[in-house]
């Protein structure tokens, strides 16, 4: 700077202001005297910034900087500030609203005061891995004009809607027919869609073989829907024009602008994002409307998979093993627990099994989360055998531990680590997870067998019961779940099926327990039938090891007089 021209930062906000509209690059100044930094207003929409000025810089920008390049920053910052530099040109990666980097390339002039120290770093920050403007291949503008556009008009009142559409499957035609061929689709695709849209509507390619209609006219959902069925039309059209080639269909997620508060670029494609993933979850080829209760439950979802990934990875803290009794019904004495996983935080409270373990099976934590409770299982059963030495306890497996781990090594690992004698721990699959038998299950259930290790087929009943499972599977014990023990007490068609169930059972040398038993006439009347073992409220409630031990082990309750 020249030294008889001294500019505020107050005139370099003000031309930064000036340009943010105009310009897609984020303009910067850097106090350095008095270590404060302000940036683009538009940086805030795109980067994990809570506001576009703040002091404590280094400090502050550490929030945004990818981790691994924070201390390529700190350097090149002392040395402009020590004077060794008065040019700042560096590549590295700030973080998105996502958490997700950005390659950035920073560049900036170290401005002097009038006694020639330095006094402000004024420069420009520009996303070297941001997509194009346009797309060649289909022949419409890109991602970042949609953003641009919805950028302009944001702080409007905004009405009409946004309809993101996707190719269904198109990563098939790509590899059937080639990248070429896969082109001429997504030009065809586009022209055909371009077709259908009414005036003022706009349409953008997003991502591979992603569209997005915008209309800003006031237009309503009823009109967004008739449009999906008109691109539909086209596109249908189209393939019998190509002689039916290749066949493919398009789902579309649809975005009531008028219905969302959060107009920010990055909510509303959040937004936009969901409703296609939901109509192509729903199917394929079809439509899904923005919801925001349907969001909201998949959000929670989400929150409950980092929440359950954060407690694996503090020692499984949330995590608890519960212990049902099971009741040998003819000795009237305690035989077995069954292992139950129950999860909580100060945060969420109790979480139910039916929500969190279909999300732990989701997300794969099941694997190590089932090891965990598998070896909490034999721990606890090696203890109370020193009580009733042919104790034994029973674990849940899901059909994501045998298909995606070496389940059957935990299992030998764990008894040898605990020191149980053979039958110690029953196994059980759950009959609906295993419809599908192929060679993952029947050579688990095989090396169930050789090892000694007992197996029991839950659930037996309900679902897809099938007595083909008896034969692969080669279960020692099969459980009948309360749904269909309710049925038996109330409906004589019922309770005779349960009879026979019972009798064919025994006829193969097989033990039959009946689970859900609450009341006392509940257990009268299905011991009338002669099952061998009873589980249920009547006898006790799922506990943790210590109160168990102290109910039913310590004391040694007579169960059922």
């Amino acid at each position: 700077m020249d030294n008889n021209k001294h500019v505020s930062i107050d005139k370099f906000q003000e031309v930064i202001n000036i340009f943010n509209p105009c310009i897609d690059d984020y303009l910067y100044i850097m106090d350095i005297k008095n270590d404060f930094y302000y940036i683009s207003p538009n940086a805030v929409e795109r980067f994990d910034l809570s506001e576009n000025q703040f002091y404590h810089v280094v400090e502050s920008l550490q929030k945004i900087v990818y981790p691994s390049d924070f201390d390529l920053l700190v350097k090149d910052v002392e040395q402009i500030l020590s004077g060794e530099k008065d040019f700042h040109n560096l590549q590295y990666r700030w973080l998105d609203k996502k958490g997700e980097p950005l390659w950035i390339n920073c560049r900036g002039k170290v401005l002097n005061d009038p006694e020639g120290e330095p006094e402000f770093l004024v420069g420009c920050i520009n996303e070297i891995g941001r997509k194009q403007k346009a797309d060649n291949v289909s022949g419409l503008l890109g991602e970042s004009s949609l953003r641009n556009e919805l950028l302009i008009r944001k702080d409007e009142h905004m009405s009409g809607f946004l309809l993101r559409l996707g190719i269904d499957n198109f990563k098939e035609i790509n590899e059937n027919r080639g990248m070429d061929y896969g082109d001429m689709i997504l030009k065809r695709t586009a022209e055909c869609i371009q077709e259908a849209i009414l005036k003022g509507q706009k349409l953008y390619r997003i991502v591979a073989d992603e569209f997005v209609v915008i209309d800003l006219e006031g237009r309503s959902v009823d009109d967004a829907l008739q449009l999906y069925k008109n691109i539909q039309s086209r596109i249908d059209q189209f393939i019998e024009e190509n002689l039916y080639e290749v066949f493919y269909t398009i789902s579309a997620g649809i975005l009531d602008l008028a219905a969302v508060e959060d107009h920010s670029y990055y909510h509303l494609m959040r937004y936009a994002e969901f409703a296609l993933n939901e109509a192509k979850n729903g199917g394929r080829n079809k439509s899904y409307v923005y919801l925001q209760t349907d969001y909201d439950l998949f959000q929670r979802k989400k929150d409950l998979i980092h929440i359950m990934r954060q407690a694996v990875n503090h020692d499984f803290e949330g995590f608890e093993a519960y212990f049902q009794p099971i009741v040998d019904i003819g000795r009237n004495r305690l035989f077995s627990a069954e292992t139950l996983l129950r999860f909580r935080t100060p945060e969420t409270g109790v979480i139910a099994p039916s929500e969190f373990i279909p999300l732990l099976e989701e997300s794969n934590l099941i694997i190590p989360v089932g090891k965990w409770v598998l070896y909490k299982a034999m721990e606890a059963c090696s203890i109370i055998q020193k009580k009733i030495p042919d104790f034994r306890v029973s674990v849940n497996l899901s059909y994501i531990q045998v298909l995606k781990s070496n389940i059957l090594e935990d299992i030998l690992a764990g008894i040898k680590k605990y020191q149980l004698k053979e039958g110690s721990i029953l196994i059980e699959l759950t009959e609906s997870g295993f419809l599908e038998s192929n060679s993952f299950f029947l050579n688990f259930c095989e090396g169930l067998r050789q090892n000694g290790i007992p197996l029991a087929l839950d659930d037996f009943g309900t679902g897809y019961s099938n007595f083909h499972y008896l034969y692969n599977l080669n279960p020692s014990t099969i459980k009948i779940d309360r749904s269909f023990t309710l049925k038996a007490l109330s409906n004589s068609y019922e309770r005779n099926l349960l009879q026979h169930m019972i009798d064919m059972t025994h006829s193969i040398d097989l033990k039959l327990c009946v689970e859900g038993i609450e009341t006392r006439q509940e257990l009268n009347d299905i011991c009338e039938m002669g099952p061998d073992y009873i589980q249920g409220f009547y006898f006790g409630k799922p506990y943790p090891l210590e109160q168990f031990m102290a109910d039913f082990v310590e004391d040694k309750v007579i169960l059922a007089e």
